[in-house]
Formats: C-alpha cells, sequence, structure tokens
C-alpha cells in the first residue's frame, strides 16, 4: 500500500492539512499525520486542537514513505522551517526523487532547503520571495518533477486531488473527486 506521512506544526492551516488527507485516504492511500510539536497534538492557526497519528520523535524512518507533505499556515509554515531533523528527512527524500509536497505558506521550507531551485512552484501570494531560484506561477497547484506545491487554502481540494493522481491514477482521483461532489454546486436563495 502507498505511504504518505504529512508533518503539522503548530500554527497550521486547518483545511490545507485535512483536505488532503480526507481525499487520499478516500483514494485509498496510507496516510499518517506526524507531529512534530513534541506532543501528539498540534494547534492549528485558527485554535483548533488536533490529534496526529504518530509524533515525529517515534517514527524509526520514513524510507516507506512516497510522498512527504506540508499544510501551510502561520506560524506553522515557520515552525516547519525551524525543524532540523524534518529538514533533513526532506532534502534525503528529495535526493531518492520521492515526492515532496507543500502548500499554501509551506514551499517557503522548500525554498529554504534549495529543493524548487530551477523548478516551477506556486505558493500563497506573497511568500513567493521565500522560493529560491523557482519560476513562481501562481497556479492552483503546479507540478515539477517530484515537486507538487498548492497556492492556498482555496486549492486544498485541488492540490489533494492531484496528490491523489500522482500517487494513484487519474481514474481514481476522479472517482474520488465525483463521489465528493466537487463539481456540483449549490443553489443560493
Amino acid at each position: 500500500m502507498i505511504k504518505v506521512y504529512e508533518f503539522l506544526a503548530n500554527g497550521f492551516e486547518e483545511i490545507e492539512a485535512l483536505a488532503p488527507v480526507d481525499i487520499l485516504r478516500r483514494g485509498g492511500v496510507n496516510v499518517k499525520t506526524v507531529s512534530i510539536t513534541g506532543s501528539e497534538y498540534a494547534e492549528s492557526a485558527h485554535g483548533v486542537s488536533v490529534k496526529a497519528d504518530l509524533r515525529f520523535e517515534n517514527v524509526n524512518d520514513f524510507e516507506d514513505a512516497e510522498l512527504l507533505f506540508m499544510p501551510g499556515g502561520m506560524p506553522g509554515a515557520t515552525n516547519l522551517n525551524k525543524h532540523k531533523e524534518l529538514r533533513e528527512l526532506l532534502l534525503k527524500h528529495h535526493e531518492q526523487g520521492k515526492y515532496i509536497g507543500a502548500i499554501c505558506a509551506a514551499p517557503m521550507v522548500l525554498g529554504s532547503l534549495g529543493i524548487v531551485k530551477g523548478k516551477k512552484a506556486t505558493c500563497y501570494p506573497g511568500f513567493e520571495k521565500f522560493l529560491e531560484g523557482a519560476e513562481y506561477t501562481a497556479e492552483l497547484c503546479t507540478v515539477d518533477g517530484n515537486i507538487i506545491t498548492g497556492k492556498g487554502p482555496a486549492a486544498s481540494f485541488a492540490y489533494g486531488l492531484t496528490l491523489l493522481e500522482k500517487l494513484t491514477s487519474k481514474g481514481t482521483a476522479e472517482e474520488v473527486k465525483a463521489g465528493m461532489l466537487i463539481n456540483e454546486t449549490q443553489e443560493t436563495n
């Protein structure tokens, strides 16, 4: 089974963290949320406390991962960027050519590591200055090789579906999209 880890720091953006996890799990992907806070809990940017599946320090290794990804939010992205062991893990994962995802402010971590240098990437407007050496696309989602970036909260569904398609198939992503009624609109009175 495909294995994915999502890293949660205090100050993460809720929809960017939970929507992709939901979408991936609906598509049959084994996703584990990993707290880097030193606790099994992480508090979102808007005060929502979430219990992660794992604590970073309790995972022996992440070698079985096909994708590592990070939600944005502030100061969540800054806290992710300060976590030395996570930074080392992302570099190692990138060197192996495996998928790395980041949305909203979190692509700043990839920029600080030099991972997006020479690649196309997107992020929350204003954070493109942290994408050192990248070509900023301003798209909802951008895929360049093994790097998958998303723009912000409104991109959470598109981002999750893009991750799912890359890990499984376009058909699986389309099935999940249809099942979630993502293309439907509601009439307002």
